[in-house]
């Protein structure tokens, strides 16, 4: 026979934990890709960006090559731009979520659709800085 739990609420604790966890998280990987990352993805763009000499189209294999080796250095600058700006919107959906719950009572917590408005608005703001920057 299924005995009852004495105290379903034993979890209030965990769950004031993880708001903390999650906001202290936030705050870290913002801090980290700001002060670690970015200005190291600054050199490794400028040594990315390195025009390569013409090659002779005498050496098919050099030119093919080189074709293969812009394509893939196009693809490692676009994901070298993703991870930040993607960590960015993480971050910044953490601390939206923890911002809304973190004096939530024992029986509130996240609905998927709050946290997939997180990502939405933190990934918005992040286009619009993109889009801003571009234009400046």
């Amino acid at each position: 026979m299924h005995e009852p739990q004495t105290s379903w609420i034993t979890s209030f604790a965990s769950i004031e934990t993880d708001i903390q966890a999650m906001e202290e998280f936030a705050k870290t990987l913002a801090n980290e890709v700001q002060a670690g990352y970015d200005p190291n993805l600054q050199r490794v763009t400028a040594s990315m960006l390195t025009v390569l000499p013409e090659v002779s189209p005498h050496f098919p294999e050099l030119q093919s090559f080189l074709k293969l080796h812009n394509e893939v250095q196009n693809q490692t600058l676009a994901n070298t731009y993703n991870f930040r700006d993607g960590t960015h919107v993480f971050a910044t959906a953490a601390q939206s979520i923890s911002d809304e719950y973190r004096n939530s009572d024992a029986y509130a917590h996240a609905k998927v659709r709050d946290v997939e408005t997180a990502f939405t608005e933190a990934s918005a703001a992040t286009m619009t800085d993109d889009a801003e920057a571009e234009n400046a």
